[in-house]
């Protein structure tokens, strides 16, 4: 049963952006580059189905995700596009992704040795990922990478399709240790390409790295935070490479309103008391939606100007100083444009210093996604 929609909080999702952001990278990267697009945390909290969908109508070739049930989730709704998984993934689940036609990542040799013991009904295809410096997962020595190799020469169920690394530091300000990390890659790729007498794709860019050097990227890259129109760092942003447009807004509307006098206190622990007579508004979102309690004192939109947000944020409920009376309905803008002005996820991170990526990503089920566009 589809579940209405009655609570009046809902983030909105301009497909179009999407379209235009993949559009800008296109135009960046050689002819010979494609677009891969990162769906992973449900889109980054826009929607992996949807953005999905709309990247590959735009010009993305493939899909990235992080975990395999995300890839299976796509398959599921009808998308046949070639997946990459980037995580880490049990070897017993691998039947289930060569089943379904899902790429996966690996980089240890007994993890190779397990799923080698395993019948398969389709090829299974995995792209070997490199630790050039990131330390999260990958091989991280030459050793390493001759042992991965020789044990793949004895398995011809499974087919190594591509190779990758992952940048730590392509968004900063200073990229030394990124070309340290480039020119890792590079050797142990030789080194590779040597050894191994198959044809492997290649790929490093992620967004920041693919905007900064698009002719240095390889087969593909892998468009994340850019394709949903942010900038992977405010370094990236100020060098004013490509044009992004945002594609996530959330809006609500004024649930009460009413009047309170110089000395009433607003919400838990009595953290803000008004100075005189105000009006205050409630939002019916809160740190439950993933509208977390550090926001309080950010602003919001209503009638296109600035309200601060007052008194501790509630698991479902956020109150504003408002400048005047409004009838209760009136729409309020959390994040995105209303009447000329405009707040974005940057600012929101900003203020609760974190990164532009986590916002959406917070932003959580409880509030419904609607798409626009496409």
């Amino acid at each position: 049963m589809t579940r209405a929609r009655i609570r009046p909080t809902w983030a909105e999702i301009d497909l179009d952006a999407i379209t235009h952001n993949i559009k800008a990278m296109h135009e960046r990267l050689p002819k010979k580059t494609k677009i891969v697009a990162v769906v992973k945390a449900n889109g980054y909290g826009h929607g992996s189905i949807q953005v999905a969908k709309k990247a590959l109508d735009s010009g993305a070739t493939s899909l990235a995700v992080a975990l395999l049930e995300e890839a299976l989730e796509l398959r599921e709704a009808g998308i046949n596009a070639p997946i990459l998984v980037m995580g880490w993934v049990p070897p017993e689940a691998a039947p289930i992704a060569a089943k379904h036609h899902i790429t996966l990542t690996f980089f240890q040799k007994d993890w190779l040795d397990q799923v080698s013991r395993m019948e398969f009904d389709e090829r299974l295809q995995l792209h070997l990922k490199l630790d050039t410096g990131m330390g999260r997962i990958g091989i991280r020595s030459s050793e390493a990478l001759r042992e991965i190799l020789y044990a793949l020469n004895d398995k011809p169920s499974i087919y190594l399709t591509g190779v990758y690394t992952h940048f730590a530091t392509a968004d900063g300000t200073n990229l030394t240790y990124f070309h340290k990390q480039k020119e890792q890659f590079e050797r142990m790729l030789s080194e590779l390409k040597e050894q191994w007498s198959g044809e492997v794709t290649v790929h490093i860019g992620n967004s920041a790295s693919a905007i900064r050097l698009p002719g240095d990227m390889y087969d593909f890259v892998r468009y994340g935070i850019s394709m949903y129109g942010l900038y992977p760092s405010q370094p990236v942003k100020e060098e004013q490479a490509i044009n992004l447009k945002q594609a996530f807004s959330l809006h609500s509307r004024l649930a009460h309103v009413k009047q309170i006098e110089a000395g009433d206190a607003i919400s838990y622990g009595l953290t803000y008391k008004a100075e005189k007579a105000e009006w205050i508004g409630t939002i019916p979102i809160g740190y439950g939606d993933g509208w977390i309690r550090k926001l309080q004192g950010f602003s919001v939109l209503v009638d296109g100007k600035r309200m601060p947000i007052v008194g501790r944020i509630c698991m479902d409920q956020t109150m504003v100083r408002l400048d005047q009376e409004y009838p209760v309905g009136t729409k309020v803008t959390l994040l995105g444009s209303q009447n000329g002005s405009f707040i974005n996820i940057d600012e929101a991170a900003a203020y609760v210093d974190t990164i532009s990526y986590e916002i959406p990503c917070l932003l959580n089920e409880r509030i419904p996604r609607i798409y626009k566009g496409g």
